[in-house]
């Protein structure tokens, strides 16, 4: 009798484990758009070179990035090359990594890699491009 309590338990543990993992990885392959108003440049050492008010839009599918700066005329989009995914709470809690090659409207390609972290529910995205020093950094205020 007390066999069979700990094999359902053990079952409904596991089916709880398993839709919740389905559900944290299937939020990585859907599209989002994240909005922010404030855009922060760190220099190479870390330090704030300079903070700029503007709406910046990313939107990140399973397949693209796109990068929005400030407005329309700096666009830029690229294929994703590698994506990792570990959110605990989907854009709340947890930690993705994306890198892809952009192009700008300059047609100058840039090789970048986007961290997305999640913490007490507020969630940063840091950009970093080979050959840039610094990182640029944004706080999300919606997600779509």
């Amino acid at each position: 009798m007390k066999t069979r309590k700990i094999f359902k338990t053990a079952l409904v543990a596991l089916f709880l484990v398993i839709t919740g993992t389905t559900i944290t990885y299937a939020q990585c392959d859907k599209t989002v758009t994240l909005t922010s108003s404030k855009t922060t440049h760190f220099d190479e050492n870390g330090n704030i070179s300079k903070t700029k008010d503007e709406t910046a839009v990313i939107t990140i599918s399973s397949t693209d990035i796109t990068i929005v700066p400030g407005d329309e005329d700096h666009k830029m989009t690229g294929k994703i090359t590698s994506k990792t995914c570990d959110w605990k709470v989907p854009y709340k809690e947890g930690k993705m990594v994306v890198k892809s090659i952009v192009s700008g409207d300059g047609g100058d390609d840039k090789d970048i890699t986007v961290t997305i972290e999640g913490k007490d529910g507020k969630v940063t995205l840091t950009f970093e491009a080979v050959g840039l020093n610094g990182k640029i950094q944004v706080v999300a205020d919606k997600f779509e």
